[in-house]
């Protein structure tokens, strides 16, 4: 028997996205640079962290960075690995990545499209290789992102709002 009582009023509503690697509007995909674009799942505003499909099409370097918090990551298609470590994350692997590490994600020459969720937690602040900051990143950045380009491809700003909570 479901629960019978009336959804309490505080809950915000569930988050449900289907066919996230079906070939679905490509405008869903919000670019970050030429070959590297996120789709949002969850861009959680009030609680700073982000849920997100990242698709990467070209192999190379992606980024250098530390996170303040931690992130999960599961890998639904393609292959990377971190210079600093010595594990490849390929489809169907997941990994956990603490805060305060710094990273230099590379997706490999043999890989074509890489897409990986992940759940970032906190910000990530872009360093170059002796750690001093150059950029940074959290859900309201991304947040300010897919609302320019939501905008700007025809859907409208407010067509991230279904992923706000």
């Amino acid at each position: 028997m479901p629960y019978q009582l009336p959804p309490s009023p505080d809950v915000s509503t569930d988050v449900i996205v289907p066919g996230l690697l079906d070939d679905v509007d490509e405008r869903l995909w919000v670019p970050q640079s030429e070959h590297v674009s996120f789709r949002p799942l969850l861009l959680s505003a009030s609680q700073g962290y982000y849920v997100n499909l990242l698709r990467v099409r070209r192999s190379g370097v992606l980024s250098r960075h530390r996170h303040a918090g931690p992130v999960h990551a599961h890998v639904l298609r393609g292959r990377w690995f971190y210079l600093e470590h010595d594990w490849v994350a390929e489809t169907g692997t997941y990994a956990y990545e603490s805060p305060g590490e710094v990273h230099t994600l590379i997706v490999p020459d043999d890989v074509s499209e890489m897409i990986t969720l992940f759940h970032v937690t906190g910000g990530l602040v872009y360093v170059d290789p002796y750690g001093v900051p150059i950029g940074y990143e959290d859900a309201h950045t991304k947040l300010a992102l897919a609302r320019r380009h939501y905008t700007d491809v025809g859907l409208g700003a407010d067509h991230v709002d279904q992923f706000v909570r």
